[in-house]
């Protein structure tokens, strides 16, 4: 089975894989624009005490579990129990939904990176619009949008395609070694900048004060942004372990992922809000941050050719990690498909399954494309939003207002923390946290330390956070 499935060749190669699909959108974009929101070093604060007592726990139980019964997110649970095997689905579904949304923003990263260069060599990148008009004129043009989302898939199928070892592992150990190195470059401009200073004030002097009055806004968005970001909840992790050896350390392996990801957060943050204090630019900005905020940034605050080249490296940098991130989605279902193969006793082809899936994920993400990110027919997009097919004409919620919010609602807002939480109460309460540590042990000399700690996490702290985000969202999407 291990051959028909691949498995990972090198232990760096997996994790490259690993921290790759951990860094992506939420890490370049959605970390720095909700620390910007939620008191910057406050914010920060409370992530990284959720990581140690959630993400390390929720980490180790998703990579256990994977290499445990070598299967896919829905092959897993149901090894577990029969009636389990829904919470299986329902990991398979949120990557499913998120990368209808995700490759879209995918593409217009694309098309961002592509205008910056453009402009380098002397073209009109942007038609000579600011950061608004131009994101307003191109997320209502049905053919660019189209284009762009289709050529960013066309890139996921290729590598996934392509296998474990020879097309996942081999292109994140290229693409996380230069994502990291363009991020540092990005980050020594910023820092150079006068008023940048500011940036990293705000960042890292925690304001104590937003704790006391918006506490539960902090901690439901702190811990929302910890498991997209880690792609915790979403069969991604249990998929990946699937690929593991007996030799890999998942000990090791559950402390790296978690400690990386967040260190290319606060790099994230590092580049973005020095660069927004010293161009004047709002922290918050919330999700026009990466299309809008830091447009103006580079194309007016900095201008010219130094302007144009941290443009293309910024943009390029995202798009090398929506990439690394989008994959790992892409094989979440498309290893859900090889699995079945495989039970039916058939001989898996993995590019046909892969082109299979992407095609069908491509159709779902089509009206994402098409309404202008809400703007809807009214607007100028093609589309209308959900909300009008519904009938919905006033206070319409967050979770109709435009498809990708409704996909998003589907997943990150309720699937991801539901699955979540019964993932740890099945670990804490069902199967017991003996056979995450057995699995640990099943490395030769390898020992999971602090079993007791972990039990709690399992039984206690990582399903209650859980159900505080899942009640959160509920109320911000609806």
């Amino acid at each position: 089975m291990e051959e028909q499935r691949g498995q990972w060749g090198s232990t760096f190669g997996f994790l490259m894989a690993a921290i790759g699909s951990a860094v992506g959108l939420g890490n370049i974009w959605g970390f720095p624009y909700k620390m910007g929101k939620c008191g910057g070093g406050a914010f920060l604060l409370v992530y990284l005490l959720l990581v140690i007592f959630v993400g390390f726990a929720t980490m180790l139980g998703e990579l256990a579990l994977g290499r445990k019964y070598g299967r896919g997110a829905v092959g897993t649970y149901a090894a577990i129990g029969k009636k389990w095997t829904w919470v299986g689905y329902m990991g398979v579904a949120s990557g499913f939904f998120i990368l209808a949304f995700y490759s879209v923003l995918g593409g217009m990263v694309l098309r961002y990176m592509i205008g910056f260069i453009m402009q380098i060599f002397g073209g009109s990148g942007f038609e000579g619009l600011g950061g608004g008009d131009f994101f307003g004129s191109f997320t209502t043009n049905a053919a660019g949008m189209m284009a762009y989302y289709a050529i960013f898939m066309a890139v996921n199928i290729i590598i996934v395609a392509g296998g474990i070892e020879g097309g996942i592992e081999k292109f994140t150990k290229i693409a996380m070694p230069a994502l990291a190195a363009i991020l540092i470059v990005v980050i020594i401009y910023v820092a150079c900048q006068p008023g940048a200073g500011e940036g990293y004030k705000f960042a890292f002097v925690p304001d104590f004060s937003i704790l006391t009055t918006d506490f539960f806004t902090v901690l439901k968005t702190a811990a929302g942004q910890m498991f997209f970001s880690l792609s915790l909840g979403m069969g991604c992790m249990i998929t990946y372990g699937s690929y593991l050896g007996k030799e890999q350390n998942l000990e090791s392996n559950m402390i790296i992922i978690p400690i990386a990801d967040t260190c290319f957060a606060i790099c994230a943050a590092m580049a973005v809000l020095p660069a927004c204090a010293a161009f004047g630019q709002e922290y918050g900005a919330g999700p026009g941050l990466l299309f809008i905020t830091l447009h103006e940034v580079f194309n007016v605050g900095m201008g010219g050719f130094i302007g144009n080249l941290m443009g293309f490296l910024f943009y390029f940098l995202v798009f090398l990690a929506a990439i690394t991130s989008s994959i790992s989605l892409l094989e979440v279902c498309t290893a859900y498909l090889i699995d079945k193969q495989i039970e039916k006793g058939k001989e898996p082809d993995r590019k046909k399954l892969t082109i299979t899936i992407a095609a069908i994920i491509f159709l779902v993400g089509i009206p994402v494309a098409l309404d202008g990110l809400g703007a809807g027919r009214a607007g100028g997009a093609v589309l209308d939003i959900p909300a009008t097919f519904l009938g919905v004409t006033e206070n319409i919620p967050m979770a109709i207002d435009c498809w990708l919010d409704f996909y998003d609602c589907i997943s990150e807002g309720i699937m991801m923390p539901l699955g979540a939480a019964i993932m740890s109460i099945i670990i804490g309460w069902v199967i017991g946290t003996k056979v995450v540590a057995d699995e640990v042990a099943e490395t030769p000399g390898v020992k999971l330390r602090a079993v007791a700690i972990m039990d709690i996490c399992f039984k206690f702290i990582v399903p209650a956070i859980m159900v505080v985000v899942l009640i959160a969202q509920i109320q911000d999407f609806f």
